[in-house]
Formats: structure tokens, C-alpha cells, sequence
């Protein structure tokens, strides 16, 4: 059998026999990212087009056993700390110089912060990277946001902020009809602007952007133009923004429809987006890291 060796085509949430912590190689983190998976029963309060979990079949475990996860982060944390973990695959196929785990990522089969224990988990990481040796390691919360306004969010954010945390904000869209069309959800619009806002008037933030072509067609102009709207309208009402990822499929999506943009095209909106001004890092279907 051949040997797994992780690569940015292969996000699969699974390493060894672990059933939330896993490791995947990041284009956006420039490295081994080890991701925290809060919600392995795959429910989602989105239901990306593009998203690469596999929803037709059901997740192995329907709760989070924190006693577990917590195991399974001090293990991977302490093989990382001591060199060990790039000994063996996964891991010892990666080139050398991204041999270096750079951040705890709360990032998996759903929105982290719809799991009602979030905060704990949070607690949790920063425990272990206290523990292990690893304090410099920054925690990430890939997120929907869609969950900021509730209190318990809120204080799990606020602590972030205190132990070296970045959130990463999804917003893939200008318009509304083009936000329901690729992130499709019953949730307003509105309310993912509202809360980036409020969220990235507390801290600076990362905006992370996924375009893609639908049926063959990328966006247009227009939706392009109405994207970098919203960001202006977010900087107007206060909010930090410290980067903008501007990045397109790099592993297979939920729908068939979806595909890559080219990296000209990738390009083109990073431009744009740039224009505002705001700092943009872009990424590639084909990059490796």
C-alpha cells in the first residue's frame, strides 16, 4: 500500500486512529496546519458548493468526547515540539522547508463555533500549547462567522485574543444573491456583514475569499465590484482588516459544477481587491504551498 504524504490536494480530517485532531499541509498557513474538527457528524449551517467534505455519507461520530481530543492534541503537539512527528508518514514525505507546524487550526467537517462547548475547546488548545512548550503557535478559527453575536462566541473570541488568535472570516460574495448561490444557507447576508463588523472592530481580522467558476463562469465584474463594497463598508464602520485571501478550489468540491479559477484570474481580483487599499495574499488551484 502506497504511503499517505500530505499535500494541499489532500484536506482528509483524519490522521492515525484520531477522531478530532488531524493535520493537513496549508497553502494559506504556509505549512503543517493542525486542525481541531468540532463537528464530526458533518452538519454544517452551510452548505458550501465548493466545500471538499463529503456529506453523502454520514460522520463516524456524532459528539465530541473533549477527554479524547484533548489526548490527541497533546500527542501531536508534543511529537511536533520534539521533532518526531516528520519521522513517519504522513508527515516525512513533506519537502523540508515546510517541515514546521504553524498553527492550531479550529477547522473542520462544520462550523466550529456552532459546537455549543467552543469555548472549552479553546481553553482546551491553549492549555496544551502552554504544556507542551509551544506558546508561539498562533490558533485560527476558520469560520462562517455567522455564530459571533452569541455571548459564549464572544468570550471564546475575546480569549483568543489574548493567547495569540486570528480569525479568519469567511466572505465569499457581494451580493446577496451571489453569497446564497455559492455559500447556500438561510442565513442573511446581513447577518455575516454584521458580525464581521462588529467582530473586526474588537481586533484586526483576516478575510478569507473563495472564487470559483460556476457552470463555467467565474464572477462577473459587477459581483467583483460589490465584494470590495462590502469591504470598504466594513473599514467605514470601523473594522480592522488585515489581510484579504483571495483563493479558488484546490481540492474537489461538493458539486461537480465548480471548478478553478486560473491563476490570471486569481490574480485579476487580488488586484482589485488591492486597489482599495487592503493587503491581499492569493493562492492557486495547482500551488503546492
Amino acid at each position: 500500500m502506497k504511503r499517505r504524504t500530505l499535500t494541499v490536494h489532500d484536506h482528509r480530517r483524519e490522521l492515525d486512529e484520531n477522531r478530532y485532531v488531524y493535520a493537513v499541509l496549508s497553502r494559506r498557513s504556509g505549512g503543517v496546519s493542525i486542525g481541531i474538527n468540532l463537528n464530526p457528524d458533518k452538519i454544517c449551517n452551510f452548505d458550501c458548493i465548493y466545500c471538499q467534505v463529503d456529506r453523502t455519507t454520514p460522520g463516524r461520530y456524532r459528539r465530541v468526547d473533549l477527554r479524547i481530543l484533548e489526548d490527541e492534541l497533546r500527542d501531536i503537539l508534543t511529537r511536533a515540539k520534539s521533532g518526531q512527528l516528520f519521522e513517519r508518514p504522513p508527515f516525512s514525505g513533506i519537502p523540508e522547508t515546510l517541515r514546521q507546524v504553524k498553527d492550531i487550526a479550529f477547522s473542520g467537517d462544520g462550523e466550529p463555533t456552532t459546537y455549543p462547548r467552543f469555548k472549552e475547546t479553546v481553553e482546551l488548545a491553549i492549555r496544551m500549547k502552554h504544556e507542551i512548550g509551544l506558546d508561539h503557535l498562533k490558533i485560527v478559527i476558520v469560520t462562517n462567522v455567522t455564530m459571533f453575536h452569541q455571548p459564549k462566541v464572544k468570550d471564546a473570541l475575546a480569549l483568543l485574543d489574548r493567547h495569540n488568535g486570528e480569525i479568519w472570516a469567511k466572505l465569499d460574495a457581494g451580493t446577496e444573491e451571489y453569497y446564497h448561490l455559492v455559500d447556500v444557507t438561510t442565513i442573511p447576508f446581513q447577518q455575516v456583514l454584521d458580525n464581521i463588523v462588529e467582530a473586526a472592530r474588537v481586533r484586526p481580522i483576516v478575510i478569507q475569499s473563495l472564487f470559483m467558476r460556476v457552470h463555467g463562469a467565474g464572477p462577473d465584474e459587477k459581483e467583483i465590484g460589490a465584494f470590495c463594497n462590502r469591504l470598504r463598508e466594513i473599514m467605514a464602520k470601523g473594522g480592522n482588516i488585515k489581510l484579504v485571501q483571495v483563493y479558488t478550489v484546490a481540492r474537489r468540491p461538493a458539486q461537480p459544477y465548480v471548478t478553478p479559477l486560473s491563476d490570471a484570474e486569481v490574480d485579476s481580483i487580488a488586484e482589485v481587491v488591492r486597489k482599495i487599499p487592503l493587503p491581499v495574499a492569493s493562492f492557486y488551484s495547482g500551488q503546492e504551498v
